[in-house]
């Protein structure tokens, strides 16, 4: 009997130890003390096994359909040791797995006792870690109650048979490999953050000085500095340079996508906000990284079949088809006051020459201190009064001070806020996809500027995709339109649509580059994700 049981008797007092004492007795082998710490909760508790009650379900199941055997043979355990230690390059911390109390374990204990619990204590952290690789470790709900995206599913019971499947033929690394997001973006992503930790230990990238803007055919003495760094990013070819402090085309071509996969004015010249970008620490860009793997974990499992996704951070959007990107556009999403939300939901229907009610908020913000300096923004908006009951008012009557219950509704027509059509999909927060009379804000390379709908360049061709009808082209769609009259017209089918927030982007070589987090989110990922599981063990 070890130290450690004898410690849990003294702990539980005489009766309750005694009972422990009489129990683990009757206990000839590894297997008997396993079947009896999960069969009996009181005796795992006093013997340090402390997981959740959902562990200890899983865990007994996973036992009894082996009955009762211990599962890591010298070889088996020295396999999860390397697979847990490998979740580093998930952005994970093996120690949420205990492993350096499973390495410290490493040789297998003569007492069944300690045997038992180093083999259960190996068997929890490896059902944990892949139920984190399948999922995430973090439940966007905490951080988000609106979210709904569904977790990744599959069958509890037959999960369990896949990972006990892969432990007896000693194919750990297989149950790891086949727990993680499949497509290919999300090793390019772990490659990454492999590759900035690497940066991060020779000392990290060098910061530039400030000063005026650098330009293309500038000699100043930063320049090394800018070359070295565009040379870390994997933007230019190590070489030496005849004329090391010249600012030339070569760097200027770098520097260029840089700002353009940092949505930055691609103009080459090095001014505030491009330095602000090139000095980000590396140890912030690994941060970055590991909160968006946690997301690609949370989410990556919708992305499959016929859908629309909208990339919120990245001002973009794209119908996918059988993996292929069928069309693809950019797009203006909500101001930082007025974010644009992540969720899940189904197109059902368009909206030709739509109306529009305006929405409370910009009632309140935007259209009530207009219409209080001139009643006329009215009239020039093509916008009318309704009262509570939808009777229409004359604004004349309105008390614009105390409006009380009162909705404005803007007509169709030249210059209406949502444009020609609206793409609408079921959610709680009236946001859908829509044309817009400002169009001159797709060419900024920043386009957060809308209330939180996202407005569309180019989206009679989104509908016509959506509509998938030979019956609409685009003479009849803009024919429809022309009319003046509000349509919804129904679509033949729905089709997913998906509104993510990532804030990095993997080219189709692998390179990963960042974008400004323009809601302020990754932080509140990874602070989420550094917390220790609930359920770890001491």
């Amino acid at each position: 009997m070890g130290e450690r049981v004898v410690k849990a008797m003294l702990g539980l007092g005489m009766g309750a130890g005694l009972l422990l004492l009489c129990t683990l007795a009757r206990a000839d082998g590894v297997a008997d003390v396993i079947r009896l710490k999960l069969e009996k909760p009181a005796v795992a508790a006093a013997v340090a096994i402390p997981v959740a009650g959902s562990q200890v379900q899983a865990l007994t199941d996973f036992y009894a359909e082996r009955n009762w055997a211990p599962v890591w043979s010298d070889s088996r355990y020295q396999a999860l040791l390397t697979q847990l230690a490998d979740l580093y390059t998930d952005g994970l911390n093996p120690e949420d797995y205990a492993f350096s109390r499973l390495e410290r374990a490493r040789k297998p204990d003569t007492d069944p006792t300690l045997a038992a619990e180093r083999d259960m204590l190996a068997t929890r952290a490896y059902l944990l870690a892949l139920q984190h690789l399948y999922r995430g470790k973090v439940d966007p709900v905490r951080l988000d109650s609106e979210w709904n995206f569904a977790p990744r599913q599959q069958d509890p019971a037959l999960g369990l048979r896949l990972a006990r499947e892969a432990v007896e033929r000693n194919d750990v690394a297989s149950a790891f490999r086949q727990a993680r997001p499949e497509l290919p973006q999300y090793n390019s992503t772990r490659t990454a953050l492999a590759r900035l930790r690497s940066i991060a230990l020779e000392g990290g990238w060098p910061s530039l000085p400030a000063g005026p803007s650098l330009k293309p055919g500038m000699v100043d003495a930063r320049v090394p500095l800018l070359r070295q760094r565009m040379q870390i990013a994997g933007l230019l070819p190590y070489a030496e340079m005849p004329e090391p402090e010249l600012y030339d085309d070569e760097l200027k071509q770098a520097v260029q996508r840089f700002q353009q996969e940092a949505y930055l004015e691609a103009d080459g010249a090095v001014g505030a906000s491009t330095l602000a970008a090139l000095n980000v620490p590396v140890g912030e860009r690994i941060g970055q990284i590991r909160a968006n793997l946690e997301r690609m974990r949370w989410f990556l499992h919708e992305v499959q079949g016929d859908f629309v996704i909208v990339d919120i951070a990245g001002y973009r959007i794209a119908y996918v088809s059988g993996s292929q990107i069928r069309w693809q556009s950019r797009v203006q999403v909500g101001k930082a006051y007025r974010s644009t939300p992540a969720f899940k939901s189904s197109i059902r229907y368009l909206t030709l020459s739509p109306g529009w009610v305006v929405p409370p908020t910009i009632f309140k913000e935007d259209a009530l201190p207009a219409i209080r300096r001139d009643i006329a923004y009215l009239a020039r908006n093509r916008m009318k009064v309704f009262d509570a009951a939808g009777r229409e008012l004359d604004p004349a009557a309105v008390d614009w001070r105390k409006p009380g219950n009162i909705t404005l509704r803007q007509e169709p027509g030249p210059g209406g806020a949502l444009g020609e059509l609206v793409i609408r999909f079921a959610n709680p927060y009236s946001i859908y996809l829509h044309d817009t009379p400002h169009k001159e804000l797709f060419g900024g390379s920043q386009r957060a500027t809308s209330s939180g709908c996202i407005r569309v360049e180019n989206i009679h061709e989104l509908a016509l995709l959506l509509l998938d009808d030979e019956d609409w082209t685009k003479e009849t769609l803009q024919a429809a339109i022309d009319e003046r009259k509000t349509r919804n017209v129904t679509l033949k089918k729905k089709v997913p649509i998906l509104l993510v927030y990532w804030t990095l982007d993997v080219g189709d070589d692998g390179y990963v580059s960042f974008k400004p987090d323009i809601y302020q989110r990754d932080a509140v990922v990874l602070q989420a994700l550094n917390e220790k599981p609930a359920t770890v063990l001491p």
